[in-house]
């Protein structure tokens, strides 16, 4: 069992961190946080279209009312609300790669987040960390899409306080290896997966570095030949490695060395609906609800993407 202090460094380290960074939703290491907003994506996440520019938004809300230690069981009572929108660019060029197109994707979240724990509040609204990067996008037969490509995540997130509850950002740059696969069929079965890795950098006001993170957004759905598709989706999380830190009065060396690690892991899953115009643009929408959750708060998201051309 965690002894008092390390509970309260584990309260204000989740605190601190959730939906720090790309407005990440759920998430895990230092305070409980990931740079990607885990479940984000929805249908065609493996798809880079033709050549062009195109417009995404992102609308999430998250809410949470525990949080869970080591062993899954509750540490603490919370009180988390975040929404956040996420405008997203994404540019195709018509040069190839590999026989893949060549393209670039960046996105900029744009926070609001309110915690309420052990009698402590907290309130924060503004920009959190950008992401950004290559991706090279094939396409093996009609039905069958690839994306793969490399992100970049910047520490863009306003002001950085260690001593807050919540910050708009998480102070460490992190490099994600993505491979995105997408089969589609207006008329019957669909699938989606979006692997990633995540490596990530020390934060220089802690001393804290993040361990590499193993996770995926994925969906599973039925083509309806109307240019509906209603299904399933989530997301699917581990922690591979430790966390550490690096300076000799660390506040969080104890709650590392107590879990083993501070370690994360989640699955979530809710149901998935997407609607593609005949127009070119595309909505859709997720729920998904929290389980198997360690070392990070446990609770409900709501994801809407738009997609149209520019």
């Amino acid at each position: 069992m965690l002894k008092k202090s390390s509970r309260r460094t584990a309260l204000s380290l989740t605190a601190g961190a959730l939906l720090a960074g790309s407005a990440s939703l759920v998430g895990a290491t230092e305070g409980g946080v990931s740079s990607w907003p885990m479940g984000i994506e929805i249908y065609g996440m493996g798809i880079l279209p033709p050549p062009g520019t195109y417009g995404q938004i992102f609308v999430g809300n998250y809410t949470a009312d525990s949080l869970r230690d080591n062993s899954g069981d509750k540490l603490a009572d919370i009180d988390l609300r975040v929404t956040t929108i996420v405008p997203r660019f994404v540019w195709v060029t018509d040069y190839e790669v590999f026989g893949g197109n060549l393209g670039f994707h960046a996105l900029l979240p744009l926070n609001d987040m309110r915690l309420n724990v052990g009698g402590q509040r907290d309130h924060k609204r503004g920009i959190g960390d950008a992401h950004l990067g290559p991706v090279v996008g094939f396409h093996p037969s009609e039905k069958l899409h690839i994306a793969t490509g490399v992100d970049f995540v910047i520490p863009t997130g306003g002001e950085y306080d260690k001593d807050d509850l919540i910050n708009l950002g998480n102070n460490y740059y992190t490099v994600q290896a993505v491979f995105a696969l997408t089969y589609m069929d207006p008329n019957g079965f669909n699938a989606d997966v979006r692997l990633m890795h995540d490596y990530n950098f020390e934060n220089d006001d802690t001393n804290y570095q993040s361990g590499r993170e193993l996770h995926a957004d994925y969906t599973l759905g039925w083509g309806l030949g109307n240019g509906w598709v209603i299904g399933v989706g989530g997301h699917i999380y581990k922690q591979i490695s430790d966390d550490k830190c690096s300076a000799s009065d660390c506040a969080s060396a104890a709650l590392v060395d107590a879990t083993g690690g501070y370690r994360g892991r989640s699955f979530s899953i809710g149901p998935a609906i997407q609607y593609a115009s005949k127009d070119g643009w595309l909505l859709s929408a997720k729920w998904q609800q929290e389980s198997g959750v360690r070392n990070r708060a446990e609770g409900e998201a709501f994801w809407l993407k738009f997609t149209i051309p520019l």
